[in-house]
């Protein structure tokens, strides 16, 4: 009766201590795991117009940016650097789902992301909202900045943008923000870490 229990007792201490042993990642972007009561999920429509949440892409690690398409330096700028860091993944690429949610659904038209968003990656999806409502709801839960500013001349414009962009694990849950311009290596490091 005693030996089924002393079994059970030193199983449970083993398992405990390999868990307690698992090196933490070492992250070189801001890990926000687990200290986040933002950014839970999304509701945004794919270029086919079907509508895409957090669990479509479970298994895994996605990286998710905020832009627009007639962005002149810091959207293609990013979405160039996340093609990069997906050949240094190189076969583990495959394991990673870059999305481009739009802050500008009034021009980025499910035809235009179409288009441009796979020019950088075949893989990568352009997302957007459905509409004012859904873009303002997303800004909140990812507590992320965008503003339309007036251009030169009637009618046209440019939007305002954080620059950063946000990390999943496999399991959906967020942990990194990715800062703006940090270079390919950088963010291919986190992401093997998430991929471990």
């Amino acid at each position: 009766m005693k030996i089924p229990f002393l079994r059970s007792t030193l199983i449970a201490i083993f398992l405990f201590a390999l868990t307690a042993c698992s090196p933490k990642p070492e992250f070189k972007n801001i890990d926000i795991t687990g200290g986040t009561a933002f950014g839970k999920d999304f509701s945004l429509l794919d270029p086919d117009g079907k509508t895409r949440t957090l669990a479509d892409f479970k298994g895994k690690v996605v990286l998710m940016f905020f832009g627009y398409t007639q962005c002149p330096d810091v959207c293609p700028t990013t979405l160039t650097e996340m093609q990069q860091v997906m050949t240094l993944l190189g076969p583990k690429a495959d394991q990673v789902q870059v999305l481009f949610v739009t802050v500008d659904p009034e021009r980025d038209t499910p035809e235009i992301l179409k288009q441009y968003v796979p020019a950088f990656d075949a893989r990568f999806l352009g997302l957007r909202p459905a509409d004012e409502a859904a873009l303002e709801k997303i800004g909140k839960d990812f507590k992320i900045y965008y503003k339309k500013v007036p251009g030169t001349s009637a009618g046209s414009y440019t939007m305002d943008h954080t620059a950063g962009s946000y990390v999943f694990d496999k399991e959906g849950r967020l942990r990194l923000y990715i800062k703006h311009a940090q270079g390919p290596e950088t963010l291919a490091h986190d992401l093997k870490e998430l991929l471990k």
